[in-house]
């Protein structure tokens, strides 16, 4: 675990003056580049689980510094989760990886997304396909009622390139079978499937690569993937989004929106 430092007295003041802030409550280190924490809910805040918000903190000249970041808790907690990573000349995580308990955030509650489920037809089986912070919709709709309501298997593949940036995941699915409030809901229709491309693990390579091969499909005992069955949803670096629309198309899968519902969706808001 990393050394946690505090954000200044001066901005933690400012940022109380402002009607978006809101106060932290847990931070957790993962590695020495990956971090999630939790802060206070707006009363007023409603979205749907898989959506993002902007968060940040104040510049020293007291302008906001803001972000996208996908909301990692379910629609229904009572707070918020973001997971994050750590750069460490970035214009915001230089600072936001510093953050404790008490400390404030600012928060525009106006969530966005395409990562719902109103953008997808019915279907049988949902993909969620993620690289690194990618994960964070997904740990908000795996911990979603509706996604075991409204699908017979849920398949979460998370690819990074060491173990250890895997464990938030990791812990995360361990911890829902017990879960009292969704736990039944997920019985045996949750499976994970991660990946490392660079130490070696159970399981190494792209989740690209890995679909081209039919390695996936084999290791989890799926004949393929078909439009009138499979559902998916990609977050992940541009690269990925690229990569993983070519073969989701090349599976005869159509790109959705909330506007207009259909077979896969992409986080376009999410570079990371």
């Amino acid at each position: 675990m990393t050394e946690q430092l505090p954000v200044s007295k001066s901005t933690a003041t400012k940022a109380a003056a402002l009607p978006d802030a809101q106060t932290v409550t847990e931070v957790k280190h993962w590695t020495d580049r990956l971090f999630s924490f939790r802060v206070s809910r707006p009363q007023s805040l409603r979205f749907r689980s898989g959506e993002f918000v902007m968060i940040g903190l104040l510049k020293d000249d007291g302008r906001p510094l803001l972000r996208a970041y996908s909301i990692a808790s379910p629609a229904w907690d009572e707070e918020l989760e973001f997971y994050s990573i750590k750069v460490q000349d970035g214009p915001l995580t230089s600072r936001l990886q510093h953050i404790k308990p008490g400390d404030q955030i600012i928060l525009r509650p106006k969530p966005v997304g395409t990562l719902v489920h109103d953008a997808l037809l019915p279907g049988k089986r949902l993909w969620f396909f993620s690289t690194g912070t990618g994960i964070a919709p997904f740990a908000s709709l795996i911990r979603e009622p509706q996604t075991y309501e409204d699908y017979e298997q849920i398949i979460l593949t998370h690819t990074c390139r060491d173990v250890a940036d895997l464990e938030y995941g990791r812990l995360l699915v361990e911890s829902l079978k017990d879960d009292p409030l969704i736990g039944e809901l997920v019985g045996d229709k949750l499976v994970y499937y991660p990946t490392t491309t660079r130490e070696p693990s159970a399981k190494t390579g792209r989740i690209t690569d890995l679909l081209t091969s039919k390695d996936v499909f084999k290791d989890l005992g799926i004949q393929t993937m078909h439009p009138d069955t499979d559902r998916a949803m990609v977050c992940g670096s541009l690269g990925l989004n690229t990569d993983m629309k070519a073969i989701l198309e090349g599976y005869g899968l159509r790109e959705g929106a909330n506007s207009d519902p259909a077979e896969y969706v992409v986080e376009k808001a999410f570079v990371g």
